[in-house]
């Protein structure tokens, strides 16, 4: 290592507490949602999932340091031959990849597996924030839009293609980054209106959403300042209006037709929780009665019995925040969500601080991935988002996502340590 590349200085050391706590709290709640006092497994056992995830923590601290000793340049200079390989991968495991639980996204050594949609993520931030980082980058030309939408896409559509629906949606947490990089407030703003549009539709009557279309149109019209008032905007405004209505209109065949049946149960545990509680509601409706249970401070410490014994799915994995409701309450929950809050908020300061617009590019990737996994992975298991398999970061058992998510983290690190360096030079 050079002396202009120094190892561990200026390495936000706040970042790295938040970062070790969340790995730690995580640790100890993969032991807790499967310990049962007839086996009294160890922590350090080996065999079990805490015992594994132990591995996988040290693993990544080996991670971590190369991550940090490589020189900055090179995540910048090699970002497009990252996402090159990895399209590589992604492509490779579509026809080499094993199936577990349906979805062929996974390659399996033994008994090892790991999962290239999770590094997916990495690779993408860094392509996008090698081509945003271009002097008088526009980002609201055609040809640059494309080329954006090309670089999300083209990955979102090789995992979606290996049935991983979750891992996909995820892709859509960079409209976050792109929104503080200039993309105009009225794209992402569509994307929540269809959103919600998508769910009113699967709730109310077809008629009464278009009635409600018509009557905020002419509500609009009201308010609206008279020398804005002519056939060029009523015109603008009726073809909103009636692609409004079309899209409400083919929301059931969508979802009939083109969803699958697990998805299709997904979206109706969600619209109606009570449906079927034995049945397919039973993830959901599991899930709320243990964090339910936890009430204001929790059961204890490997004192819970819902997440335990099976009644809760995938304990260890996706719904490791029951864990935490059940055995820490309310006020666990609310520690561990104010413990994400603050890495989220210290990753968007220094993203803000950056005189490096490729490190700002990157620094917002990794909040809205975090973000994304953290408001669909919590709102899953309170029953306000539909269950689509994606893990809580550093929390959920797991070695593809704990290395993905700390690789993703310490890489922003080391390139925000050069922030200070950059200052005193200009």
């Amino acid at each position: 290592m050079s002396r202009n590349d120094p190892f561990s200085q200026n390495i936000d050391l706040l970042t790295v507490a938040l970062y070790i706590g969340c790995v730690l709290i995580g640790w100890f709640n993969v032991y807790a949602a499967v310990y049962t006092p007839e086996a009294n497994t160890s922590l350090f056992d080996l065999s079990t999932n805490a015992g594994k995830q132990l591995m996988w923590i040290g693993t990544t601290v080996i991670l971590v340091i190369c991550v940090l000793a490589i020189h900055h340049k090179f995540y910048d200079s090699f970002a497009y031959v990252f996402y090159g390989f990895m399209i590589l991968m992604l492509l490779l495991v579509l026809v080499a990849g094993s199936n577990i639980n349906g979805s062929r996204s996974w390659f399996k050594f033994g008994t090892f597996s790991i999962q290239p949609a999770e590094f997916a993520k990495v690779a993408t931030s860094l392509a996008l924030a090698k081509f945003l980082d271009v002097p008088g980058m526009n980002i609201n030309k055609q040809n640059n839009l494309l080329t954006i939408a090309g670089i999300i896409g083209l990955p979102a559509l090789l995992i979606i293609a290996s049935n991983e629906t979750g891992s996909t949606l995820v892709f859509a947490a960079f409209v976050i980054m792109l929104y503080r990089e200039g993309l105009p407030g009225w794209i992402p703003a569509t994307g929540v209106a269809l959103a919600a549009l998508f769910v009113l539709a699967l709730v109310f009557p077809k008629l009464y959403i278009f009635f409600g279309l018509v009557a905020v149109a002419g509500a609009f019209v009201l308010l609206m300042p008279r020398y804005n008032r002519n056939t060029r905007t009523f015109m603008s405004m009726g073809v909103v209006i009636a692609g409004m209505m079309v899209f409400v209109a083919g929301v059931d065949f969508f979802v009939n037709n083109v969803l699958q049946r697990h998805q299709q149960n997904r979206i109706k545990v969600l619209v109606n929780p009570n449906i079927d509680p034995l049945g397919v509601g039973w993830n959901v409706t599991q899930a709320k009665i243990a964090i339910g249970s936890g009430r204001l401070q929790g059961k204890g410490f490997l004192e819970g019995t819902q997440t335990k014994f099976d009644f809760v799915p995938e304990q260890s994995t996706d719904f490791i925040f029951c864990t935490i409701g059940e055995e820490h309450g309310f006020i666990g929950s609310v520690v561990v969500i104010a413990l994400f809050l603050g890495l989220l908020s210290r990753i968007v300061i220094l993203a803000e601080k950056q005189r490096s617009k490729f490190t700002r590019v990157y620094g917002y990737c990794v909040a809205a991935i975090f973000f994304f996994h953290f408001m669909v992975n919590i709102g899953m298991t309170i029953g306000l988002m539909p269950v689509i398999g994606i893990p809580l970061p550093f929390f959920s058992y797991g070695g593809s996502s704990l290395w993905s998510f700390s690789i993703l983290l310490f890489i922003f690190l080391k390139l925000d340590s050069r922030r200070s360096n950059m200052m005193s030079r200009a």
